[in-house]
């Protein structure tokens, strides 16, 4: 066993140092690598983009990827869950890479940057650098530090100032919640999840720079770059190529959205709650699905605010609605015992969906077009039991 760790050891050793050592003829070519949307997963819709980079005359054809992670990392979902998981760059040969997308039927762009020798041997280096097992883990931050902005950030710290981003994208005016709804808009579950999770930050209006958290940013803001050169600036792209052509796609429509899912709930409410005001009674099942729901939401959003590294998460006022008191009152309303302060509950949980209309009015935070449906839910079913519970007390006085 020592004698095979041993080997082991010392092919990765020779391997890293070969490397290191590997001079890139002028034949070298690098690559900013842009992959389209995928159709299957959530994570697929947004994209993808990495580095290559190909020398003929070595044989050499690798792509860096810093969209990996290891999936026996211990307490993996845990790790996800409270945005403490470590992504990874991966180098490995292209063609793998490429095989993947083709299954995926994802088109891939390679953009070949117009650089001397001396930068690509230089960007080469630092990936490989980069990519060595003490080297390649990286907090991954999904609108900050992704496979995207690792691109950019790259390449800046290699060229420095002969690199001149020269791309403008604000003129469009978009939040990251913005451009997030464009990707995902076919993926209408997944995009409430999205909307429902993240907080009032990425409401505001972004920097040129921050598009480049999403591949087609980066691709368009490479497409503008200019390179200082002793004959002046030139553009950084010599040329793009067409790697793989997607083939024709079906498009899936997703009927059960959770609008319409919701407003049918929130009509059922109404009914039942009609119905309740026409006996005078109270439906308690009903009240504590709602109550509990709407209280363990609340809890999961508060645990994301307060609880997890994610950046995205905080500010999160869908809170409001989403009041995780309500999780204990729900066990509350199960009695036919009531109070005065019953009263004082169910008018406090008005104010608060008052406060979030005005937020989303005033665009403070804008929120999922499904919560409409389940504000109405909560305001039909909420005033009937502020007047409910004030018919009692009045009963009791």
């Amino acid at each position: 066993m020592k004698k095979i760790f041993f080997l082991s050891f010392i092919l990765l050793f020779s391997v890293s140092i070969f490397a290191q050592a590997i001079q890139l003829s002028p034949q070298a070519e690098i690559s900013v690598i842009t992959c389209g949307p995928g159709h299957e997963e959530l994570y697929e819709v947004f994209g993808h983009s990495a580095i290559r980079i190909q020398d003929k005359k070595l044989g050499l054809d690798r792509v860096y990827n810093y969209g990996t992670f290891n999936f026996n990392t211990p307490n993996f979902y845990t790790k996800f869950a409270r945005g403490k998981l470590l992504y990874e760059l991966r180098a490995y040969d292209f063609g793998i890479f490429l095989r993947s997308y083709q299954r995926e039927n994802r088109w891939i762009k390679g953009q070949i940057l117009n650089l001397t020798l001396s930068d690509k041997q230089n960007i080469y280096h630092y990936l490989e650098n980069n990519a060595k097992p003490e080297n390649r883990a990286y907090k991954y931050d999904f609108f900050y530090d992704n496979c995207s902005t690792k691109i950019y950030e790259v390449l800046k710290t290699v060229l420095g100032d002969k690199m001149i981003f020269d791309s403008d994208f604000t003129f469009n005016n978009y939040s990251h919640r913005n451009l997030i709804s464009l990707y995902a808009k076919g993926k209408p579950w997944g995009n409430f999840g999205i909307d429902l999770a993240l907080g009032s930050d990425i409401d505001k209006k972004m920097t040129s720079k921050e598009y480049m958290f999403l591949p087609d940013y980066v691709l368009a803001a490479i497409s503008d770059t200019k390179i200082k050169t002793n004959q002046g600036n030139i553009p950084i792209v010599k040329r793009t190529d067409k790697i793989l052509l997607q083939q024709g796609v079906k498009e899936v429509r997703n009927t059960w959205t959770p609008t319409l899912v919701f407003g049918i709930l929130a009509v059922l409410v109404i009914f039942l709650t009609y119905r309740d005001y026409k006996k005078g009674t109270r439906n308690k099942i009903l009240d504590f699905i709602i109550f509990f729901t709407t209280g363990l939401i609340g809890i999961v959003l508060l645990l994301l605010w307060f609880a997890t590294d994610h950046t995205a998460t905080i500010k999160n006022y869908n809170i409001l609605w989403a009041f995780a008191p309500n999780l204990i009152f729900a066990f509350v309303l199960l009695k036919n015992k009531w109070g005065k302060w019953y009263q004082h509950y169910a008018l406090l949980l008005l104010i608060l969906l008052d406060v979030l209309v005005l937020m989303w009015l005033f665009k403070y935070q804008i929120f999922s077009v499904g919560t409409i449906p389940i504000l109405i839910l909560l305001y039909t079913r909420y005033i009937y039991l502020w007047m409910f519970f004030k018919k009692k007390n009045l009963i009791i006085n």
